[in-house]
């Protein structure tokens, strides 16, 4: 049985409130980087940036990331993960990188994309926004700016539909 726990509008508003916070807490939009996390994480971001540059009136960079084989559990996973593509266009050295992603759960994704990050070079510092927090880590990581904090058990189901990918903006519990 799926419920939804977050509609099209409550996304777009969660989305809105996470790039404010962004900018609060970084004094502005100077030196942002947005990098999302395959797949959900960089259409994320490149709404994120959106909303950022309509605010401020300049776009933070915006780059996308794969971090399949950065995995600790890749080969569980699948014996040749899919890969996508990482593209950061830009020098990230000295930038506040904001990693983001559609779910946060265990803290795995966002410590195998920490270690993609500094393959890239030494960024000032690095941040993460998720649209939705389940809980549940597994390592000592957590998000920085979160649209919607919801408790789960360890075997339901956060799916977040995206209208860049599948015709409508939602997230489900199941």
């Amino acid at each position: 049985m799926a419920k939804v726990i977050m509609t099209a509008e409550e996304m777009k508003r969660a989305l809105m409130r996470i790039a404010y916070e962004i900018l609060e807490h970084n004094k502005g939009g100077e030196n942002l980087a947005l990098i999302g996390i395959h797949t959900g994480g960089a259409f994320l971001a490149k709404r994120l940036r959106d909303i950022i540059t309509h605010i401020e009136g300049k776009s933070p960079f915006l780059g996308t990331l794969d971090i399949n084989l950065y995995r600790d559990d890749w080969t569980r996973l699948s014996q040749q993960p899919l890969l996508k593509k990482t593209e950061i266009p830009f020098n990230i050295d000295d930038k506040i990188v904001i990693l983001v992603d559609d779910v946060i759960f265990t803290g795995r994704t966002i410590r195998a994309a920490m270690d993609a990050i500094m393959d890239f070079g030494r960024p000032q510092k690095i941040e993460v926004a998720v649209l939705v927090d389940r809980n549940h880590r597994e390592l000592p990581i957590m998000a920085n700016y979160i649209g919607l904090y919801v408790p789960t058990a360890k075997n339901e189901r956060v799916d977040v539909y995206l209208e860049e990918k599948d015709s409508k903006d939602e997230v489900v519990i199941t």
